[in-house]
Formats: structure tokens, C-alpha cells, sequence
């Protein structure tokens, strides 16, 4: 049974100009996994903008409630692409309150703009 729904945009170069402003902004809201490709080189700007569209987008999902951890909500990329959401530590804990056990994800980037939806399941 779906639980809610959350979606977030991200401008790409204001996320871009962001993450050059502050270099140590990614670490702080990305873990390694989520910086890297699987061939090991660095994401690209709309990769990682969309990736934080989708940690907004749980944030949305779960009501925006204080406290969660840019860590406990991790994008990664199974062996063909695919992106898969894992929630551990406060975010897990605040899905648990609300009865949510899987987790939905679709990411996009296209014309300056990275999105992301997901969808929070019981």
C-alpha cells in the first residue's frame, strides 16, 4: 500500500556553483558510494543534483521532519544502473513511525533541471 509520495527539482548549476562554492558540501550530503560511478570516476553534476532531489524527495515523503541524516539516506546504482534507495540510522527509524518498508525511485536530468520521485510503500 503506498504511504505517500514525494518529488523534488534541482536547478544544476546552482547545485554545480553549490558544490564549488563549498567543496566539502558533498561529503556532507553524499556518501562515497553516491560520489562515485561504478567504474570508480567522479559523478557528474546533474547525477549528483539528482541524487539530492531524491533525498529531498524522502524527506517530503516522510512529512520533512527534523533531525533526519544526509548519510542515512543513500542513491546507489545496482550493476546496470539502475538507482536503488537504502535508508538506514534516522531515516529508517522516522519510516519505521510511519510504516513504511520499501521504497520506490525514479531520478531524471535533462535541460539544466535534475528531479527525482519517490514513492514510500507499506
Amino acid at each position: 500500500m503506498i504511504v505517500s509520495v514525494g518529488i523534488d527539482v534541482v536547478l544544476v548549476a546552482r547545485f554545480a556553483a553549490a558544490l564549488e562554492r563549498t567543496p566539502l558540501l558533498a561529503d556532507r550530503l553524499f556518501t562515497e558510494a553516491e560520489r562515485v560511478t561504478r567504474t570508480g570516476g567522479a559523478r557528474s553534476a546533474e547525477s549528483l543534483a539528482a541524487r539530492f532531489a531524491a533525498k529531498e524527495a524522502v524527506a517530503k515523503a516522510l512529512g520533512a521532519p527534523g533531525g533526519m541524516r544526509w548519510h542515512d539516506c543513500e542513491i546507489v546504482s545496482d550493476p546496470d544502473g539502475r538507482p536503488w534507495l537504502t535508508v538506514g540510522g534516522t531515516v529508517a527509524a522516522i519510516a519505521a513511525e510511519r510504516g513504511v518498508n520499501r521504497w520506490h525511485l525514479s531520478l531524471s536530468h535533462d535541460g539544466g533541471i535534475a528531479s527525482a520521485m519517490v514513492v514510500a510503500e507499506s
